[in-house]
């Protein structure tokens, strides 16, 4: 007996690597914007104080976090399938008795005669 091949629905499919790529370097340019701010402010900010520092650990830790999010994909995000034959369970319908019928039914039989 043949297996039948199971063709994924379209809702299933993964996001398309172009889309997953434009996404990556989306969020590490915006990472890496966050860092460039951290810096300048670091710099730019007087007096100096306990807020110098916080801005100059976020400039140094990150492009770490900026790769590592990149690199990661969307692994996490697993799609479920939806069956494209799934139906929906119509609602019970209460019918009223039906009428009593006039008993003078006429039937006609037809069958088909070849003789001539």
């Amino acid at each position: 007996m043949k297996k039948k091949r199971l063709v994924p629905a379209v809702t299933s499919l993964p996001q398309s690597p172009r889309d997953e790529a434009d996404h990556r370097v989306r969020r590490y340019a915006l990472t890496m914007t966050i860092r460039i701010l951290c810096f300048g402010l670091m710099v730019l900010v007087q007096p100096y104080g306990w807020y110098t520092w916080v801005f100059a650990i976020a400039a140094a830790v990150l492009p770490y976090i900026a790769v590592v999010f990149a690199n990661a994909g969307s692994d996490s995000t697993e799609t479920t399938a939806e069956s494209p034959v799934q139906q929906i369970e119509a609602p019970v319908v209460v019918r009223a008795p039906a009428k009593a019928v006039d008993p003078s039914i006429i039937t006609i039989h037809e069958s088909r005669q070849d003789k001539e």
